[in-house]
């Protein structure tokens, strides 16, 4: 079993525990896929319904429905719980996935710019996703699902920190 250590090492948080996302985000990712699923499979069951007259098979759409939007709950979870970062000293670490995992780091020094963004759906959770912008754009990262003061306070540091390192160049 050296090989799954070895891979499980790789992701592993590099010292401290991983600062973790909202639980709102979760909430408000379980909500669209409610919404979501529900609104598609529950039209198509009516419309076969209503429109052809074969209730089993509304019935039978209603049920895959279900069962799509059971897993989906239980993705949405799992990949909330991936997600997490990391300050350090010299760089961010951040993490989410658990089918395709990633572990980004960024350099203090490579930060362009900081963004703060939020959509209507985030305010109404009481959340905001922080994007980073590199100097390169492979690199660019962002962590959803923070609570508002820990947006303000991560933007602050990190072009802080961004501001120090780059002043070097």
């Amino acid at each position: 079993m050296g090989p799954v250590s070895t891979l499980e090492e790789l992701f592993a948080s590099p010292g401290e525990p991983w600062q973790r996302l909202s639980p709102n985000y979760r909430s408000m990712r379980r909500l669209t896929s409610v919404i979501g699923i529900g609104v598609v499979f529950l039209a198509g069951a009516l419309v076969v319904g209503l429109a052809v007259g074969l209730w089993w098979l509304a019935g039978v759409i209603v049920v895959v429905g279900a069962a799509i939007l059971i897993a989906r709950w239980i993705v949405v979870g799992r990949n909330w719980a991936s997600w997490g970062y990391l300050e350090r000293e010299e760089d961010l670490y951040i993490t989410h996935g658990v089918l395709f995992r990633t572990m980004v780091t960024v350099p203090y020094g490579r930060m362009q710019l900081v963004e703060v963004r939020s959509t209507p759906l985030q305010r109404a959770y009481g959340l905001a996703t922080v994007q980073l912008v590199t100097a390169s754009a492979a690199t660019d990262a962002a962590i959803p699902g923070l609570l508002p003061d820990e947006a303000a306070r991560l933007r602050d540091r990190l072009s802080e920190l961004g501001e120090a390192r780059a002043s070097g160049l």
